[in-house]
């Protein structure tokens, strides 16, 4: 069976007829979501993390009211922008969601992605070490996060500072199994085998940077496909996890023929992402055959164990339970549920 679960990126703005004006809102929404989403069978409910807009920015407090509203729906950020990250203090507030989630966090991270603020991380009094460059400040944090979940110990009681020996204290709390669930979201195909040698699921990218000129689903599923060979060939223990993210929606109302058209597809979308040609994949909208044919022909999608559809949120709880329930009705119908 194939796993499915609603993205989000939890944008909220304050104009006329909005139907999420606040932040307040939003965050209740997304409580009220996820308790839908799990009652219906989705397996995972996401939250995109982007900071100085209006949208999702401090990820914990909200994954943890999701999963107390929940009993069984795994809940995860895709993806936690690693720029902005004390590693240590968000490996214990990892670990506390996880452990509050009885081991229902997806903890999604990566270096981020292009964003409004242009000193972002410096107004939080995070800067870049002469020399290096926030790629390598990511991955140097991811090291030392994975570091501290797996328990090593990191700082020194009084009597081992005494005794001249290393680090005896490992963080606390630590939740056993978060090791396992914690994805790394590539944008490349290089970044991809980067992903698997570490022992990290693979949140393959909305996009491809340093784009071949083939389709966007074709280059994804070349990702996910290198990406188990190399999880595999490097000997790790846990189950290397794959996902994609899809825009999906299905025409079965006139609400969504209106916000949504009655398009199957369009074609790819290339531009210039964060210094490199990028490509994108279109949007699917439809009917639910037309979308499931859609599907069945996404290499990408066959590939993944897990696909998350990006969920329109700004439209309300409403709205977007009737989304989740044409959805299932979609999984239903390519035999994945």
């Amino acid at each position: 069976m194939k796993k499915i679960g609603f993205l989000s990126f939890g944008h909220y703005r304050d104009v006329a007829g909005a139907k999420v004006p606040t932040a307040g809102q939003a965050l209740h929404d997304h409580v009220a979501l996820a308790r839908v989403a799990d009652e219906l069978g989705l397996d995972g409910a996401w939250v995109r993390v982007h900071h100085f807009e209006e949208s999702m920015t401090s990820p914990f407090p909200l994954l943890t009211a999701m999963a107390a509203a929940t009993s069984r729906i795994h809940v995860g950020t895709g993806v936690v922008d690693l720029r902005y990250e004390n590693p240590l203090h968000m490996a214990e507030e990892a670990a506390a969601t996880d452990l509050l989630s009885h081991g229902r966090l997806e903890l999604g991270v990566s270096r981020g992605s292009p964003e409004l603020a242009v000193d972002g991380q410096e107004q939080f009094d995070i800067h870049l070490p002469d020399g290096e460059t926030w790629a390598e400040n990511s991955r140097r944090k991811i090291e030392r996060f994975l570091h501290a979940i797996e328990g090593h110990p990191i700082a020194h009681s009084s009597r081992a500072r005494e005794l001249g020996k290393g680090p005896d204290l490992p963080i606390r709390p630590l939740s056993p199994g978060l090791r396992d669930r914690i994805w790394w979201g590539a944008a490349t195909h290089a970044t991809g085998l980067i992903v698997a040698a570490q022992g990290m699921n693979l949140l393959s990218s909305t996009v491809m940077l340093a784009d071949d000129g083939r389709p966007f689903h074709v280059q994804q599923a070349d990702q996910v496909r290198d990406y188990r060979v190399a999880y595999r060939d490097g000997g790790h223990a846990g189950p290397g996890m794959t996902a994609v993210t899809r825009p999906v929606f299905p025409i079965t109302s006139d609400a969504d023929r209106r916000y949504f058209g009655t398009r199957v597809a369009e074609s790819d979308s290339v531009a210039h992402h964060d210094g490199s040609i990028a490509r994108s994949g279109p949007t699917i909208a439809g009917s639910v055959e037309e979308v499931v044919a859609a599907l069945q022909a996404d290499e990408g999608v066959t590939e993944a164990d897990l696909v998350l559809f990006t969920m329109p949120s700004h439209l309300g709880v409403d709205y977007n339970t009737h989304w989740l329930e044409n959805l299932i009705v979609v999984a239903e119908e390519l035999g994945w549920r």
